[in-house]
């Protein structure tokens, strides 16, 4: 009975999760930064992604240096937006401050991290679609088609090789079964 709860909770969790990350791929903006009608809340934004990180934890140990540089990413926006909470509040406030002071081309910058987050949410939502879409497709294939279109474009060929000897054939052939979710 506990362990038919606990999957129950996990399960819920997942679909929760999925439907937050659907919410925030349909209301990406794609307008200029500039423009003052932009808000992206920092705190919603931040725990959207650990979401994430617990669909990839569902997904498995192979999804592990994903799962690291979405983490760091998270923690240096954190970081940044508890110096100042009630300013940092929208994402777009930090990036035009680093912007501003010459700051977001760097390799640490929250500029860069947010932009990865957000490749990040794109290849997670590219997979949980391609997995609704047909459940029954190896894991596998799914995940390698999700990097070909949503993170490939950005890595240069020592990551996409990296990428290439993380993707294991899994012996699980569903979301439904990872996720203990009954169709």
């Amino acid at each position: 009975m506990k362990r038919r709860r606990e999957i129950e909770k996990s399960s819920s969790e997942i679909r929760s999760a999925i439907e937050e990350l659907s919410m925030f791929i349909k209301l990406k903006p794609k307008d200029n930064l500039d423009a003052p009608r932009i808000h992206i809340p920092t705190k919603p934004f931040l725990h959207l992604c650990n979401l994430v990180l617990q669909v990839l934890d569902k997904i498995g140990p192979t999804m592990l240096v994903l799962r690291q540089d979405i983490h760091q990413n998270i923690q240096r926006l954190e970081k940044f937006c508890e110096l100042d909470p009630s300013k940092y509040a929208n994402v777009v406030e930090i990036l035009k401050k680093e912007a501003s002071e010459g700051n977001a081309r760097k390799k640490t910058s929250c500029s860069k991290a947010f932009l990865w987050l957000t490749r990040s949410l794109d290849f997670m939502v590219a997979l949980l679609q391609r997995l609704a879409k047909d459940p029954g497709q190896k894991m596998e294939q799914a995940v390698e088609e999700s990097y070909n279109i949503a993170l490939k474009p950005w890595h240069g060929w020592i990551s996409s090789a990296a990428f290439k000897v993380m993707i294991p054939p899994y012996p699980i052939s569903s979301i439904y079964q990872i996720f203990h979710i009954r169709s």
